[in-house]
């Protein structure tokens, strides 16, 4: 879930309790990095609920945690796999085996070396702790062996995805030894990333400062960061203009206003796309008619019209037009028309009426509204239930109706199986899955990315999961950023924060 709804999803740990931790094996003595020569301030609407990577990496906050927890991969400008903390890495044969090579002299902030066993550690801290919201994504690994600076992991099945799969979104790595106590690390992190967290206000801010033992160190001139939580959105602008930050998120609706103050508003492209979540396995969405009536009902171009403020586009599918998943021959399958969604419904046995929905969503926003109005138009009533603990029911798959907005994933096979597999996090109708989804997936699982036929072969994923009765997408919108000049240019890596040759400059 991103931005407004992901902070609802997560209590923040200890928030209330407003406690300041200094934080051991991190250095620096907690002082706030106010005037500092190069200091970013960040203000982030998804400020890290938990700084676990286990527990938090799942959403947008895995851009924030990606500062202090480096991957073993990580993303360049056209969405592929590049070495992070692995510099090479190499498939058996077969392809059902991954031996990744890690950098020598590597250490996590708490001088712990980086190697193998850390990476072994990660992976199964990340599919058995039991809070974990990755255990879903890594259902291709089998095990994995350490063997010094090499990390060897077995696949039960063939799957060349790996090394996308197992970047900043999914893998971030704590230290083992600071991980043996998953608590203390959500309160206190631990990694190898370009930063440190020397200063903790839960939910609030935290501030860090630069990692000299990230192995590319030399290309982050960022001293410091003050990362903050978002105040109300009205005031950020003015917050950037008065040079209290010089780095926010910010929604659509702020752009203008943004670019007006003489901000710079960068573009992040992304793979977000926002859903109608429905449970097949309850009434009414049970009966086939009625969720084709829900379908046609859905008028997309008016959240587009309403929300995205000129920057976003109108989807049917997890993905926005143009990426390499897209499938432009599913497109349009289910067009606008409440006239036939009232058909349906009367197929259906069902009156004006008849069909009340509670849409049950984390806190108030807008594009529950369009739904309910859309749907009043064909006779389903829909009232708007807030439950800021909305995260458990919707995971544990117990609620009828819901919406969602994701971030998307780098492996695009990730993004489909999260909608669309039986045990998909994003799947409110397990263990319910499209029929013909599971072959399709694991063709692309066994196809190399440069393979030719790759594309062919990922759309018609694409195409057989969008056979999926659970989810009705609407829209989709790019990440955009709001900063001051004094903020050099951002790398435009899809989805992905890289601060890699960022500068700002002195005084700012």
């Amino acid at each position: 879930m991103r931005r407004r709804s992901l902070k609802a999803a997560v209590p923040a740990a200890g928030a209330a309790l407003l406690l300041v931790s200094t934080l051991s094996g991190c250095g620096g003595d907690g002082a706030s990095a106010a005037g500092g020569d190069s200091t970013l301030k960040w203000t982030s609407t998804y400020f890290p609920t938990h700084w676990d990577p286990v527990v938090g990496g799942s959403g947008a906050q895995f851009r924030e945690l990606s500062m202090v927890y480096a991957s073993l991969t990580r993303t360049d400008e056209k969405g592929d796999a590049v070495p992070d903390l692995a510099k090479s890495w190499d498939y058996n044969k077969r392809g059902d085996r991954i031996t990744f090579h890690l950098r020598p002299g590597q250490k996590f902030s708490d001088g712990e070396p980086v190697d193998g066993a850390a990476v072994k550690a990660a992976i199964e801290r990340a599919k058995k702790q039991k809070n974990s919201a990755l255990f879903g994504d890594l259902t291709s690994i089998e095990s994995v062996r350490a063997k010094g600076l090499d990390a060897i992991v077995d696949l039960n099945q063939v799957d060349y995805q790996i090394p996308q799969l197992l970047g900043q979104r999914v893998l971030q790595i704590a230290s083992p030894k600071a991980a043996r106590s998953p608590a203390k690390l959500d309160q206190q992190p631990v990694g190898a990333g370009p930063f440190t967290v020397t200063q903790l206000i839960p939910g609030t801010k935290a501030v860090l400062k630069k990692n000299p033992k990230y192995w590319d160190a030399k290309n982050i001139h960022i001293d410091q960061v003050e990362l903050t939580s978002a105040p109300d959105a009205s005031t950020v602008v003015s917050g950037l203009q008065t040079g209290v930050y010089n780095f926010a998120d910010i929604e659509p609706s702020q752009a203008d206003a943004a670019k007006k103050a003489g901000l710079d508003v960068f573009v992040q492209p992304g793979f977000n796309a926002s859903n109608i979540s429905l449970n097949v396995n309850k009434k009414p969405f049970d009966n086939d008619k009625v969720v084709d009536a829900v379908r046609h009902a859905i008028n997309r171009q008016e959240f587009v019209d309403k929300l995205t403020f000129g920057y976003g586009q109108e989807t049917d599918q997890p993905f926005p037009k143009g990426y390499t998943a897209y499938d432009p021959t599913s497109a349009n399958a289910y067009p606008y028309d409440p006239a036939k969604s009232k058909k349906l419904l009367a197929q259906a046995g069902y009156k004006a009426g008849d069909i009340k929905l509670d849409l049950v969503i984390p806190e108030e926003q807008p594009d529950a509204e369009i739904v309910q109005s859309q749907l009043a138009k064909v006779g389903i009533k829909v009232d708007i239930k807030i439950d800021k603990n909305w995260a458990t029911p919707f995971f544990a798959k117990d609620l009828t109706f819901s919406l969602y907005a994701t971030t998307g994933r780098d492996s695009a096979a990730q993004t489909l199986t999260a909608h669309f597999g039986p045990d998909g996090p994003l799947n409110l109708s397990t263990p319910y899955e499209p029929k013909g989804f599971k072959d399709a997936i694991a063709k692309v699982r066994e196809t190399r990315i440069d393979d030719p036929d790759y594309q062919k072969v990922l759309q018609a994923a694409t195409r057989a999961g969008l056979h999926s009765k659970a989810l009705v997408f609407t829209y989709s919108q790019p990440n955009l950023i709001a900063k001051s000049k004094t903020v050099s240019g951002l790398p435009k890596n899809p989805a992905h924060i890289d601060w890699t040759g960022v500068t700002i400059k002195p005084g700012a």
